[in-house]
């Protein structure tokens, strides 16, 4: 497991990028729960966030690409809406404990 970032700086409806690795990452935080995905958007391969951390629609209920507006489900990385409704996003595992959050790459 690698070391991703502290539990504070992914405040609960919000998303945050990262390089791991020379792996870019983005991680959600929904009802406590943590997610993460590689930024890469199934349908032209293209990081998803529309200005550095931002990851998910005005609303803060899905993750939304930037390039042609496709929607995500933040839960499991489904496209529900966009040219490639029916795919899904690379899921990343993860943990958190008291130091933080940790990602298997």
């Amino acid at each position: 497991m690698k070391f991703l970032c502290t539990g504070i700086e992914l405040a609960d409806a919000s998303s945050r990028g990262f390089n791991l690795d020379g792996q870019k990452l983005f991680a959600v935080r929904r009802g406590g729960q943590v997610y993460v995905y590689i930024n890469r958007c199934p349908h032209r391969g293209v990081g998803l966030e529309w200005t550095p951390d931002q990851f998910l629609d005005p609303s803060n209920s899905l993750i939304q690409c930037a390039t042609h507006g496709a929607l995500f489900l933040i839960e499991d990385g489904e496209c529900v809406a966009g040219p490639c409704a029916g795919q899904s996003l690379t899921r990343v595992d993860c943990r958190e404990d008291a130091q933080g959050i940790w990602v298997s790459l």
